[in-house]
């Protein structure tokens, strides 16, 4: 870490529990990285999509079993 990481590191612990929780907060949303909230809304706007494309037809299901085996065959196990 460099000097000026260190400082703010060692000012952060003198806060009290819920200020360093609020700076923590204020840090990890400046990195500007996907939500908890955004993220299970495009897993499930993904699993929408998907069983559309089973109820119309439009993809090809593969029992488990024979996906496994494919598996086994391409790394050889």
């Amino acid at each position: 870490m460099s000097d000026v990481e260190n400082k703010v590191f060692e000012e952060a612990l003198s806060l009290p529990s819920e200020e360093r929780i609020g700076l923590i907060h204020k840090l990890l949303m400046s990195l500007n990285l996907p939500i908890r909230a955004e993220i299970d809304r495009l897993w499930a706007e993904e699993a929408e999509r998907r069983v559309s494309q089973i109820e119309q037809g439009d993809v090809e299901l593969i029992p488990g079993d024979e996906v496994f085996s494919r598996i086994r065959r391409k790394h050889g196990k």
